[in-house]
This record gives structure tokens, sequence and C-alpha cells, in this order.
């Protein structure tokens, strides 16, 4: 029997049938002057920022306004989070390994400084000096897939609904946040949706797609555009239809002047 990455036993012990009802939609957007803004900023700054931050900045502006989805259930009940936490997938090993990296107050920092906030986090992980994610990789590593279900199940009900923390447990307050954002465009894929992740609590899930030149009219003509598809998977208990309409104009919003998000 081959051995199995953590991340494969993770998902092995985490998910079922689908059971749970979930709104799903997409949206393709012009990114060119996304991009041009976040060249001049990486130029200004000294600081790398790139498309995963501009969509980090977007959501952290939307979970803002829209306190509906910025929250948590816990026994039936909806609870408000008091500040918008963003979690974002990072690799740590070569495709072979994830982990999520936490940013607390997302909307109250720059894109500069959520860039540089990443980074420093992702690098830690990556160094095996995040004190957190290294008990929970030892809890994984150590149970048979058939007992993580309902360990992962505990855990993820101790800190992402009753909100309780023991950091060298693995134990992180709300750990995830509100949404969780991972970019598969560095894979090469196009678009594609995240399965919502039972433990981790959390409403929300934005997948970003690769930025691809495609033929777009603009003012009326046929010009040669860089567009990218944005996806997301969301909780139907926490909003409707009509809800999700107003989360895809605040991405509409977004990417029509990125220069709302300056240094």
């Amino acid at each position: 029997m081959s051995k199995m990455s953590t991340r494969r036993k993770l998902a092995i012990a985490t998910w079922g049938a689908p059971r749970e009802g979930n709104i799903y939609g997409k949206m393709t957007l012009d990114a060119t002057a996304v991009l041009e803004h976040l060249d001049r900023l990486s130029k200004e700054t000294g600081v790398k920022v790139t498309m995963t931050h501009f969509i980090g900045k977007m959501v952290g502006e939307a979970l803002a306004n829209s306190p509906g989805l910025n929250g948590f259930l816990r026994f039936g009940v909806y609870h408000q989070h008091q500040t918008v936490d963003v979690s974002f997938v990072v690799n740590i090993g070569e495709g072979a390994d994830l982990a999520k990296v936490k940013v607390e107050q997302l909307d109250r920092k720059s894109i500069v400084e959520l860039a540089r906030e990443l980074k420093q986090r992702t690098t830690k992980v990556r160094s095996g000096k995040d004190e957190v994610f290294e008990s929970g990789k030892h809890i994984l590593r150590s149970l048979p897939t058939w007992a993580l279900r309902p360990t992962i199940g505990v855990i993820g009900w101790l800190s992402g609904s009753a909100g309780l923390e023991l950091r060298s447990a693995g134990l992180e307050r709300f750990p995830f946040g509100a949404c969780v954002v991972s970019n598969v465009g560095m894979f090469g894929l196009d678009e594609g949706y995240m399965p919502p992740t039972p433990f981790a609590h959390v409403p929300l899930y934005v997948l970003i797609g690769a930025i691809r030149e495609q033929p777009s009219v603009v003012d009326g003509a046929l010009t040669v555009r860089k567009l990218i598809t944005i996806s997301a998977t969301v909780d139907h208990r926490f909003i409707d239809g009509y809800q999700a309409g107003v989360l895809a104009e605040t991405a509409r919003a977004c990417f029509g002047d990125p220069t709302r998000f300056g240094p």
C-alpha cells in the first residue's frame, strides 16, 4: 500500500456523500487593468502583489459589506464574526501538500500589507515553525482514516463553531475565518469549484482560475483582453440568490476600479 499524504488522508476522512445545499456560481472578468495596477504596485513598493492578493482584498470588502455571510452557526443559530478573517490555501510541498494561512482583519489591511503578511506566514509554515499547523499535522499522521473523521469533526466544532482555542493541540479559534481562497490557476486550471469542508465551518469558498488572453468586445470593438474566471461555493444557509448577486456586484466594482486597493 502506497503512503498517503496528510492531505489525502484528511480528504478521505472528511467527505462522504453530499447532503447539504450549496450555491455554485462563477464570473469571468476582464483582468487587464487589474494586472497593470498590480504590476505598478509591485514596482513602486518592492513587494510582489498578485491576483491572489487582489481577490483576497475583494473578498474582504464583500464580507465587510455582507454581515449575513461573515459569521458561523452554533446549535443552529447564526452568530456574526467580530472581524473579517480570510484563509488562503498555499502550496507547501511542490504540489504534494497544502496548508491554509489565515489573515485576520483583512478588510483593515492594504493589499501590500496583505502580500507581506501572506508571504511571511507561508514561509513560516513551509519551514515547520508554525505551531498550530505542526500540531495538527502530527494528529493527521498519527491516526488512521477511520478514526480521523470523528476526531476532526469534534475538533472542527470546538474551534470553528464553539470558538475554543488550544494551540498546542492544533486547536485555533475560528481557524478558517469566513472564507477560504484558493488559486487553481497556478496549476493551469481555468476554473473549478471547491467542495465545502465540513470541519471548517466556513460559508464561502472562492477559487481563482488561470488568466487567459481571449477575444472580448470593448466599446463595440472586438479586441484581445486578459480574462479570469472566479468561482464560488456558498453555503445556502447563509445567503440566497439575491445576496449572492450583491457579492457579484462587489467583484465587478473592484475589477472596474482596481486602484481602490492601493498601497
